[in-house]
């Protein structure tokens, strides 16, 4: 039998990393009681409640960025994997592994971002563990989080309906903008926009039939996957794309696809048309740039309708950004 090697892919929805992730999930043979395995979190029915539990490693280049760090990544990012399934967080495990001769400043420093979002989001570390590797064998550091929180409503990324509104919570790609910008030392006013988004969430979560951060993949990776999982077609209006014109033009310099980039704290959602204008007004409390910017229809994939009447495939993202962004 040949042997096969790992590659390096931009992952987020990439057809090399679905195909790893389905071999892993054979082997493991997953079962139990859990439901939605193949969402952000598994859920447990607890009767009343569910209970949902998501993990996720970070690796990120360069560590602190405007806006940010990789601590502040981390929890946010696993704070939000649970609240795009409706769910409360309610404790986080936290899992260092330093490379050897690793700043105590800058850890400290990580740490204390970390503690800013755990008392803001009231989401408490409950647990962990920390481990110190040789020099060489890692890029400085590596944190993996996991997290539990509680939904009385679950929200499936394959809940999308025809005739539905897609949302957006506000403009994306400035995190990608935020680490390429400082990576290339690129001149620019855009922060990263990573936080956690239980607060929005929550304030529309009953409306909402399907729902999912665009991180790794960006909204191309993300509204694929939701698109296939619901069998259902999404158009997106060319007249109402969430990005900045200074993120396009960044996407531009770099020959970069701007639905690749990632988001840390932004959400792209479906909603019935008749809550979609209220959804927004909502939204538009915590970030004005939330807007309506397309529709769930018949058929499959992800297109976008160009000003001329036109529709142009929104292909998965392929190919490699290195080092990782998130």
């Amino acid at each position: 039998m040949n042997n096969k090697f790992i590659e390096l892919e931009m992952g987020g929805g990439g057809k090399k990393s679905e195909e790893l992730i389905g071999n892993m999930r054979k082997i493991l043979n997953v079962k139990g009681n859990w439901k939605n395995i193949k969402d952000d979190g598994a859920v447990f029915d607890l009767g009343k409640n569910k209970l949902v539990f998501t993990t996720d490693a970070f690796i990120v280049s360069p560590l602190f960025f405007s806006g940010g760090d990789i601590g502040k990544i981390a929890i946010g990012g696993t704070i939000n994997d649970l609240a795009v399934m409706g769910a409360r967080p309610i404790g986080i495990s936290l899992s260092i592994v330093i490379e050897e001769g690793f700043s105590q400043i800058d850890l400290e420093r990580i740490i204390k971002s970390i503690q800013v979002v755990s008392k803001k989001t009231g989401v408490p570390i409950v647990t962990g563990d920390t481990k110190v590797t040789e020099k060489g064998k890692l890029d400085k550091i590596e944190i993996t989080t996991a997290g539990v929180g509680l939904a009385e409503k679950i929200i499936s990324n394959a809940g999308a309906n025809v005739g539905e509104a897609i949302v957006v919570s506000g403009d994306l790609g400035e995190h990608a903008v935020a680490l390429l910008a400082q990576r290339f030392n690129y001149q620019t006013k855009i922060k990263s926009d990573c936080q956690p988004l239980i607060n929005e969430i929550q304030s529309v979560v009953k409306y909402l039939t399907s729902c999912k951060d665009p991180t790794r993949g960006g909204m191309a990776a993300v509204l694929n996957e939701m698109a296939e999982k619901s069998k259902t077609k999404f158009v997106l209006d060319e007249k109402f794309l969430p990005f900045k014109k200074e993120t396009r033009a960044i996407s531009e310099l770099l020959g970069i696809d701007v639905f690749s980039f990632p988001s840390e704290g932004r959400f792209v959602a479906t909603v019935p048309e008749k809550y979609a204008k209220k959804t927004i007004k909502i939204l538009r409390k915590y970030n004005s740039e939330a807007k309506i910017i397309g529709k769930v229809v018949k058929g499959e994939g992800v297109y976008l309708k160009t000003k001329l009447g036109s529709e142009k495939k929104i292909e998965v993202p392929r190919g490699k950004l290195i080092p990782r962004i998130c």
